[in-house]
């Protein structure tokens, strides 16, 4: 019996969610379905991204299809999986996005799919998804496509025209990882269109001779996803990749998706699912290394086994390490130093910078931007406060580390 659209909905709405690629604002379930009322905060698809400006963002997160002829271990929708499978076409899709956006429910669309005959005729689907909602119906919401690495670049170059983000997901951290567990996709390939995609985008925001203008070809640039805990890679090699794939392909973001044990596994898959914290902290670190000037060897040198310490944030961790370094002078220490103090942000500095040319700061002017005082106070010094020889205490870590809970057994 074919499915309906509402029953396709709840299917490619939910094989959606293992995509990491746009953030979604955590909260409890509550589904009207079962006790009534309106609404629900975990069906039909809609989840919620951030612009730089701090906006929430509602997409339409869905997959064209979850049937893959590819067969990854860690995919749910691999081909040898038992999942219940559905399909849209493309004119159902387009039909979706826009009742949505007409009733106010989103603001654009995020699309990924399986991969179904191949990957040109799947990256086709998407294209004419993306090309039908620009063209025919001129619309200006956002658009998130998931390009197939493996289809050909003029599809891909095609996509960039109306998409406004592009992801080519790497997968996995390293290329023994991939051949292991997903032997039919080549890192390679996934390299070679991402260094095709980059090319793209710098040549199209070049300005032209004649009109001076830009062409408009993936504005918001290309992302990435890798899943974390599936192949033993520790959180070294997983920073290594990262830094590899900013500094060579230009990424806007890499996100790191926390495996998560699916039906039917694979024997060669972890049979428990890594700690969520360790997902946490390595966006703590991979912020750390884009935007504070840290290496990726002062990260991760806190472990002996490449992995970072789960009990504190990685900046925290490395400034217990380089007592040395400290206390810094918030009236005096350049930009980079106080970029390392545990507590301050990019804001938080550029804010001091700028108001330390009219006055010496003191303790009262870093509590009036909502810094916390306990964690700053045994790193600096400010013209009411010196931490004396805090930063020397041997029980320090012990001040800033959670404090354990009592567990219940019922």
């Amino acid at each position: 019996m074919r499915k309906s659209l509402k029953e396709r909905l709840a299917i490619l709405s939910d094989a959606a969610k293992y995509d990491a690629s746009c953030a979604s604002s955590g909260t409890t379930k509550r589904d009207s379905g079962a006790s009534g009322g309106l609404g629900s905060t975990e069906g039909a698809g809609i989840c919620h991204a951030y612009a730089p400006d701090g906006r929430c963002i509602s997409l339409l997160k869905i997959l064209l299809t979850n049937f893959c002829i590819f067969d990854c271990a860690y995919c749910v929708n691999r081909s040898s999986s038992n999942v219940e499978r559905a399909r849209f076409t493309p004119e159902e899709v387009v039909w979706l996005v826009l009742e949505f956006y007409r009733r106010n429910y989103i603001e654009g669309l995020f699309l990924s799919s399986g991969i179904i005959r191949s990957s040109d005729y799947t990256m086709e689907q998407l294209v004419r998804i993306a090309r039908e909602l620009r063209v025919t119906h001129n619309f200006r919401g956002y658009i998130h496509l998931k390009a197939i690495p493996e289809a050909s670049p003029q599809l891909i170059e095609e996509a960039g025209l109306y998409a406004d983000r592009l992801s080519l997901n790497i997968e996995l951290p390293t290329d023994a990882g991939v051949a292991r567990l997903a032997p039919e996709k080549k890192p390679s390939g996934i390299r070679r269109s991402m260094a095709d995609l980059r090319l793209k985008i710098e040549a199209a925001s070049e300005p032209t001779l004649q009109t001076k203008r830009r062409k408009r070809f993936v504005p918001a640039g290309q992302s990435t996803q890798m899943i974390v805990g599936a192949d033993g890679a520790n959180d070294a090699a997983i920073l290594g990749c990262s830094a590899n794939l900013y500094g060579s392909y230009g990424l806007r973001r890499v996100y790191y998706s926390a495996f998560s044990p699916i039906p039917d596994s694979s024997s060669a898959l972890p049979l428990i699912k890594p700690p969520l914290m360790r997902e946490h902290r390595l966006y703590q670190a991979d912020w750390l290394y884009r935007f504070y000037g840290f290496g990726i060897d002062e990260i991760t040198s806190s472990q002996t086994d490449g992995m970072l310490d789960l009990d504190l944030d990685p900046k925290l961790s490395w400034a217990l390490r380089h007592r040395g370094e400290f206390p810094v002078d918030i009236n005096k220490a350049d930009r980079e130093k106080l970029l390392r103090v545990p507590g301050f942000g990019t804001k938080t500095v550029k804010s001091l910078l700028s108001a330390r040319r009219f006055r010496r700061l003191r303790m009262d002017d870093l509590s009036r931007l909502g810094v916390s005082i306990k964690k700053v106070q045994a790193f600096i010094i400010a013209e009411d406060w010196s931490p004396r020889r805090l930063i020397d205490r041997p029980d320090l870590r012990q001040m800033f580390e959670p404090q354990p809970e009592q567990l219940r057994l019922l």
